[in-house]
């Protein structure tokens, strides 16, 4: 409980201290109610740091902090309607707010002074409790944040497995039935999707189909979802959604071709539409297709009709293998990557009887010790925490591995991991929604120089090296993640910590359960959107229901505490648009809003303007939406994203000032109408660090905007999208530009010009990091190009990729003698590339390390 109580006290504690000493009106009128807040607020704090130091919390602490929350996100509440109320009253026109201010002003003052009292009054619960609480209870400080790189562990690794890996790839090999069935099956944290996505990612068995298909089963999943994620990863447009309509089409688009597809985590089969669907794939396909299927219980596999001669059984690990897949991670910090000394063999050693061989167990230990390498006192400890848990809770070995990685997270990835709780199981869930979803939920605040979506991507890193969530997407370069997903046993942890904290409730299935109570909720299609309407303390609503017989409108109640609403997990066409905006539009708590999945919204409504907490608007996706004038009236906007919307930007674009990213932008012609953004609009927006625009035949970037991106000395991405457009005054354009030297990423897409714009050279770009040039003409790039003054100026860049580039003439050899920091590099579609060590008909990655 206290992990997020602890996450909205920082977040409200910040705001509170910045209204007191930016002197928001609002401060100054409850200016008493406010001072005091702040100081039961840091005291509230400091006795909740208290409470997270105790191994087992007692009843009556449980309870308290049941009762804390709610009221913190009471404060929150009533915070945040002052903060909206403030930016209301910034406009003249809002003379109605002025006749209600005295009834507002006694209102507000009566919740604070109720806040402030019940606030006291736990503060006193808390610390009577703690003043008696044995010392013993306490931990010391070994259990300190610790800083994980993305350098201390590979997940995937497989260790002590190579002769396993070795018979699959020859049964799929070898084989000369038209459709194969190969089996994996064993216990949860063996290993079983490893080996899958070994063999699924491996070249040379991707070489021998033309087409490969994963799909993550699950124990509550259904036919239909099976068949529509094969479809989805065959075409990018599904357009049946009959069970026969289905069939036939995977029928028809895998008819006469090889193709490899993974079921993985199968619990439970529908024999009557496995034994149709198996039969139509067998007479459709080509030779040597086959189906893997991984799952707990062989039963499944038998029927399913896998021949027992080909079912794999992953073995427990012996004690040298398990020894090495541990030392691989747990001193990777080390000198030379070895254990430093007998102790810590010694503790390490007695570590792994407990894991028994599990890979998940052993990987979960590793992480959790790697950063404590120097330090056998602390291994120690954990030592001991791990038999606590395994005889004392009967936790088995896997789970009681998870269980210490959990306890020893710091309090601010223990609040984000939590999240992950309301996906359904082997969900794969896009990292930029996460990361959204926690800074406007307050669970993350910006530090120093990082942003606190900056910071969100780092703690989800951490969580990836921790081995307590799985990347399935990142990029190769710096290894940030794109697209991440759970383990079911750790998701087994995050659901049963999340429901001993009253943060929600699941089934035996692990299925979020709607409650009265819920703060966030992830609304599926089996779930009854009736309950929704007395939802009134829920603050997170993700819809992955594709139901649109699920209406959203003014009667379907006030979400009144919500803070995040996401469509971007569905995709609803019937729904009646213009009553989902109205409904919208009375949510004014809202923080994060996606609507990427309602596909028919064609405008944003002038009732808009009242979303003035909005800080994140993502329209990705929506090709019909037209009118976007009121966007410029949300003055809170951090990230704007307008993704393949064909608008021009409203004028007023400089009144959003906090604007940190904006995707989307579309330059205009300065001939338009006065009612468009320009291009020189943009340099008012001083704190923008991302700036994905297009420029086409219709913009019109002149001579005296040439220092507006230079003015953007925050910009750290840059992304150009010169649609395809043939005409020389886009290369005149693109020459105009000068982004500024902090610049660390940059993306050219679509250039049809011989050369890159002049400004592409590491003199003007000394701190570029990665470069992407994709579908263009170029053809040269500079390796080592001179400086103004004829001196060689390498390149820093650590990260390349060239895709689609047929006219680049380059020598791979002297792009590595020339640019000794590139790491990593992906290339495909370069025919004149030369020397490059793998084949170019296909996406290739490069790495230094493979010299």
């Amino acid at each position: 409980m206290a992990v997020v109580v602890n996450a909205m006290l920082e977040s409200l504690t910040k705001q509170v201290f910045t209204a007191l000493q930016e002197h928001a009106r609002f401060a100054l009128d409850f200016k008493d109610q406010f001072e005091l807040m702040k100081t039961r607020l840091d005291l509230t704090k400091a006795l909740l740091a208290d409470t997270e130091n105790l191994k087992e919390k007692k009843k009556v602490v449980k309870a308290i902090l049941i009762r804390l929350r709610d009221l913190i996100y009471e404060a929150d509440n009533i915070m945040t309607d002052c903060l909206v109320r403030d930016e209301y009253q910034k406009e003249a026109s809002c003379t109605s707010l002025t006749l209600k201010k005295p009834l507002f002003w006694y209102q507000t003052g009566k919740k604070l002074k109720d806040v402030n009292a019940q606030l006291g009054e736990m503060e006193k619960s808390l610390g009577e409790h703690l003043k008696y609480q044995d010392q013993s209870d306490h931990g010391d400080n070994t259990s300190q944040s610790m800083k994980y790189t993305a350098q201390d562990y590979v997940p995937s690794e497989i260790i002590g497995l190579e002769e396993d890996l070795k018979r699959l790839r020859g049964w799929i090999g070898d084989t000369k039935d038209d459709l194969l069935l190969v089996g994996i099956v064993g216990m949860g944290g063996l290993g079983k999707t490893t080996f899958a996505q070994k063999i699924f990612n491996d070249q040379h068995v991707a070489g021998r189909y033309d087409n490969m298909i994963w799909v993550s089963v699950s124990q509550v999943s259904s036919d239909m979802r099976i068949m529509r994620s094969m479809l989805e990863q065959l075409e990018s447009r599904c357009s049946v959604s009959d069970e026969a309509q289905m069939l036939h089409k995977l029928s028809e688009l895998l008819k006469g071709k090889s193709c490899l597809i993974v079921m993985d985590d199968v619990w439970n089969i529908n024999q009557g539409w496995w034994n149709q669907f198996f039969s139509g794939l067998q007479s459709a396909v080509g030779e040597s297709s086959c189906i893997i299927i991984t799952t707990r219980n062989e039963e499944v596999l038998t029927s399913m009709g896998v021949d027992k001669s080909r079912i794999h059984r992953p073995k427990l690990l012996t004690a040298n293998d398990s020894w090495l897949l541990f030392s691989k991670s747990a001193f990777s910090r080390c000198r030379d990557r070895k254990c430093p000394d007998a102790q810590f063999e010694r503790v390490g050693k007695e570590l792994l009887e407990k894991c028994g061989g599990l890979p998940l167990a052993i990987k979960a230990v590793a992480a959790l010790l790697a950063p404590r390498s120097n330090s056998v006192l602390q291994w120690n400890e954990i030592n001991e925490n791990f038999h606590e848990l395994t005889a004392g809770r009967n936790f088995t070995s896997v789970m009681a591995s998870l269980q210490l990685s959990y306890d020893e997270l710091p309090i601010h990835l223990k609040q984000c991991l939590l999240c992950f709780s309301v996906y359904p199981e082997d969900s794969e869930i896009q990292a930029e929604q996460l990361v959204h979803w926690w800074v406007a939920e307050g669970l993350i605040q910006g530090k120093g120089s990082k942003t606190a979506k900056e910071l969100g991507f780092r703690y989800l890193s951490e969580l990836v090296t921790r081995c307590l969530v799985e990347a399935v997407n990142r990029r190769g370069y710096d290894g940030r993640v794109y697209c991440c997903k759970m383990h079911d046993m750790v998701r087994e942890l995050a659901t049963r910590i999340a429901e001993e904290e009253s943060f929600g409730k699941f089934d035996e299935q692990g299925r979020q359960e709607m409650t009265a109570n819920s703060r966030w909720l992830g609304f599926t299609s089996e779930m009854n959107a009736e309950p929704l309407k007395k939802s009134s303390k829920l603050r997170a609503l993700l819809i992955m229901s594709t139901n649109d017989q699920v209406v959203f409108g003014r009667h379907f109640g006030l979400l009144g505490s919500l803070r995040v609403l996401d469509f971007s997990l569905t995709k609803l066409e019937k729904i009646s648009t213009e009553e989902l905006v109205e409904w919208i539009s009375s949510l004014k708590r809202l923080a994060y809003l996606n609507l990427s999945g309602i596909v028919g919204l064609k405008e944003v409504p002038y009732s808009f303007r009242k979303l003035r907490n909005l800080q994140f608007l993502v329209f990705a996706g929506l090709n019909e939406l037209g009118k976007i004038d009121q966007i410029t009236s949300l003055k809170k906007l951090v990230v704007l994203d307008l993704g393949s919307c064909f608008q021009y930007l409203p004028s007023g674009i400089e009144r959003l000032s906090y604007l940190q990213e904006l995707s989307g932008f579309k330059v205009a012609s300065n001939s338009r109408s006065a009612a468009s953004c320009k291009f020189c609009d943009l340099e008012k927006l001083v704190h923008l660090r991302v700036l994905r625009m297009s420029i086409g035949k219709d913009s019109e970037i002149t001579e005296n905007e040439r220092e507006v991106l230079l003015k953007l000395k925050k910009l750290k991405v840059l992304a150009i999208d010169a649609q395809d457009c043939e005409d020389n005054i886009i290369s005149t354009m693109l020459n105009i530009l000068s982004p500024p030297p902090s610049l660390q990423e940059l993306y050219l897409r679509r250039y049809h010009q011989d050369t890159l714009p002049t400004w592409i050279n590491p003199e003007r770009l000394s701190k570029l990091q990665y470069i992407c040039i994709e579908n263009g003409e170029i053809i040269d790039f500079q390796t080592s190009p001179l400086s103004v003054d004829g001196r060689d100026f390498p390149w820093n860049i650590e990260g390349l990729c060239f895709k689609v580039l047929q006219k680049l003439k380059l020598d791979w050899k002297k792009v590595e003698e020339d640019m000794p920091s590139l790491q990593y590099a992906e290339v495909s579609g370069c025919l004149n590339l030369r020397n490059f060590p793998h084949p170019l008909d296909k996406l290739a990655t490069w790495r230094r390390s493979e010299d």
